[in-house]
């Protein structure tokens, strides 16, 4: 246990917070570290500092990282979320050309209206 005083529902609370954040630090420390290996626009003498840092000042690190590359971590993110759908389609044979007929077609017989055509349609191109 953390604090003394035996057991109790206030030990445990804090207990279990301290767990819980510390279970997310880990994770956010999964994410840099693997967003930073998966970077391409820096070199590998910058990863090993990045790394050098997150060893030595671990919760500093991972702040500075989330600070200064918080934004470039979202977009390549999004990018690799995409690029995982794009495969996705290609190998199970799905094209966007053939998701509009069948829409188009859901649209003609009066199963979907107007309104929910031009939404999935807008996110289908997208």
């Amino acid at each position: 246990m953390l604090f003394d005083g035996g057991f109790n529902f206030w030990n445990f609370l804090a207990d279990a917070i301290t767990i819980f954040l510390f279970i997310m630090w880990i994770w956010i420390l999964i994410n840099v570290i693997s967003d930073l290996f998966r970077r391409h626009d820096v070199s590998g003498w910058i990863k090993a500092v990045w790394i050098v840092v997150l060893i030595f000042v671990p919760y500093l690190g991972v702040l500075a990282y989330l600070i200064f590359q918080g934004r470039g971590m979202a977009e390549r993110r999004l990018q690799d979320a995409k690029h995982a759908r794009d495969d996705m389609r290609r190998f199970a044979g799905f094209s966007v050309a053939d998701e509009l007929a069948k829409l188009e077609k859901l649209k003609e017989s009066k199963t979907i209206t107007d309104e929910e055509y031009a939404r999935l349609r807008a996110r289908m191109v997208d």
